[in-house]
């Protein structure tokens, strides 16, 4: 499955005529190793600088902006200051993120509660909403214990 959907991302990129160089290769693992999470750009650096030394924080950077760009990564905001990513998922509708304002823990949340205010929306004033982005803030089991 992961060999499949590294093939499937590299494909896309050389029909888009990027290069898969050795950066982009690496960056591409390390978010299929870790497609549970959601990785900021320093993350993502930290995880490959062992492997490759030379490889610069502005390179993941790049790598990310033109992933996000080709559709291949979600960028996510979580109000932190930081950029997020992770696989975009054309599976289901959306998505929706709880952030934790303690810990900054993020955890996902697949069931789409707002199909029929959608369909609300598309009934009263002709609006056909295509995708929308609901995030959730407050405090996760382990912080609400630490809070009490």
């Amino acid at each position: 499955m992961i060999n499949d959907q590294y093939e499937v991302i590299c494909d896309r990129l050389r029909n888009n005529s990027y290069k898969l160089t050795p950066q982009r290769q690496t960056i591409l693992r390390t978010f299929l190793d870790n497609a549970d999470q959601h990785l900021s750009a320093e993350d993502v650096y930290s995880l490959v600088k062992n492997e490759y030394s030379d490889m610069g924080l502005a390179t993941v950077y790049r790598t990310l902006d033109l992933l996000a760009e080709l559709g291949i990564l979600q960028k996510n905001d979580f109000g932190d200051g930081c950029s997020r990513y992770e696989f975009t998922r054309k599976d289901v509708h959306h998505h929706h993120h709880m952030i934790c304002l303690n810990c900054g823990a993020v955890s996902e949340f697949d069931d789409d509660l707002l199909e029929s205010l959608e369909a609300v929306i598309y009934k009263r004033i002709k609006f056909k909403v295509v995708d929308h982005d609901l995030k959730f803030f407050g405090y996760c089991q382990k912080c609400q214990s630490t809070l009490e």
